[in-house]
């Protein structure tokens, strides 16, 4: 009997993924484990197992399409057994009911109060004769987590459905306010809510010369939909300070042989990742994510922090586990070897999720400042930039040091400004006497 494989949940955060390539072709024999496609998902490319060995009766999607997690990807069946899509045909059907069932149909409306119009220009209601608003389960959570009430929204889709550009339109107050009141009368216009929303205007692109044109997907397209749901949910605020470095500079050389002798090439973030885990310590509520379908926050007991690392194909986040636990000189080779596989896009699943608080340091390229974006569901990002030979005061007397920038992006949902600068000030502290951080070496 054939075997419809769906895509299985990938973990946290993950609720798509697309086919970069199939590596099996209808007709194919397959074996039980065998790699059937690469799948990239958040930020991984991902090889997709055969969950039984048979014959590949139908593959879904092609390479470039995005396929949901329940989604069926692949059909594995006997050798000469034929693949019906009854359960397709059923779905259809189920799905035609739900849409008969969720609006009216247009033969049954009544026209429009200036005469009989053709069913094309009749206006069908939003509503169900339920009064429930029509929306998918996405577009209802979605509504949920940006805090529009989905009940009062007239949605622009087919039938009046809601759609999830109306939701975004309505979390960003895109919707006209008419309030009418004219001289003795007390009628009002259409509320906020019984206005159709504003069209998102689309600046065109000005073409004057030879061009070429890139698809837009994989890494890229998907760091541009988490940076954008980022930015819609998250409140974000940063924070700048200035850090006098001069000591942990001779504190890395003195190190840097010893490191050598283990293989390691030490660079500036052990220290730096010491210093931040010392900070998360004093102050839970970084390492935490908002839960806010159960209004709570939730303060996690581990340390894991992700590491932005810049590649040809993007910009990718593996996250180093148990941070706390480690040795400067262990974070030292795991930072190389997660940067390493990151290039390569050898990246475990695993090893690209968990993540409770990141780093984007991009001191090595140069920029003395930038605003990170949170890597939401986290709630906070510290950026590390270039270090430079400054002018500063030192017991009266002017010297020159070595000084770096930090910049916090917070949440302000959850951190107010004084106790994202306090958490700042401990980082400061710990990288400017970095004796503290070799306490637990």
């Amino acid at each position: 009997m054939a075997y419809e494989f769906k895509l299985p949940d990938l973990g946290e955060g993950i609720h798509e993924g697309e086919i970069k390539k199939w590596l099996v072709k209808e007709g194919d024999k397959v074996k039980s484990d065998q790699p059937i496609a690469e799948l990239e998902t958040d930020k991984a490319v991902v090889e997709m197992p055969s969950p039984k060995g048979g014959v590949v009766l139908k593959l879904f999607g092609k390479e470039g399409e995005k396929i949901k997690v329940g989604q069926v990807l692949i059909v594995i069946g006997q050798e000469g057994e034929k693949y019906e899509q009854r359960q397709e045909a059923i779905g259809s059907k189920q799905e035609a009911i739900g849409r008969k069932h969720e609006a009216p149909q247009a033969s049954s409306l009544p026209p429009k109060p200036d005469g009989p119009k053709s069913q094309t220009e009749i206006t069908i209601p939003q509503e169900t004769s339920t009064g429930r608003a029509m929306a998918t389960p996405f577009v209802r959570k979605l509504a949920r987590e940006l805090g529009v009430d989905i009940e009062k929204i007239k949605g622009t889709g087919e039938h009046g459905r809601i759609s999830e550009q109306d939701i975004r339109n309505a979390s960003k107050g895109g919707y006209d306010f008419i309030k009418q009141e004219a001289v003795g009368s007390k009628q009002e216009g259409p509320t906020i809510y019984d206005l159709p929303p504003k069209p998102v205007q689309r600046i065109p692109i000005i073409i004057e010369g030879e061009v070429e044109r890139l698809p837009f997907r994989g890494v890229r397209r998907t760091v541009a939909e988490h940076m954008v749901t980022s930015m819609q949910t998250a409140m974000h605020v940063t924070h700048v300070d200035e850090i006098d470095v001069s000591d942990l500079v001779r504190i890395r050389e003195q190190e840097k042989a010893y490191a050598e002798q283990k293989g390691v090439k030490l660079t500036y973030l052990p220290f730096i990742i010491k210093a931040i885990v010392a900070a998360l310590r004093q102050f839970p509520v970084f390492n935490s994510s908002l839960d806010e379908e159960k209004s709570e926050m939730v303060l996690k007991k581990y340390y894991n922090i992700g590491i932005a690392v810049d590649t040809e194909d993007g910009l990718i986040v593996p996250v180093l586990k148990n941070a706390d636990k480690k040795t400067i000189i262990n974070l030292g080779k795991e930072i190389a070897e997660l940067a390493e596989k990151a290039r390569s896009r050898k990246l475990t699943l695993d090893e690209l999720r968990g993540g409770t608080f990141t780093i984007t340091n991009i001191g090595s390229i140069g920029g003395v400042f930038a605003t990170p974006i949170i890597n939401y569901p986290e709630v906070a990002i510290l950026g590390i930039y270039r270090m430079q030979d400054k002018v500063a005061v030192v017991e009266d007397k002017a010297e020159i040091r070595k000084m770096m920038n930090i910049s916090l992006t917070f949440d302000h949902r959850v951190i107010d400004g004084a106790l994202a600068a306090r958490f700042a000030v401990t980082i400061k502290k710990h990288l400017e006497d970095p004796g503290l951080l070799l306490v637990d070496e």
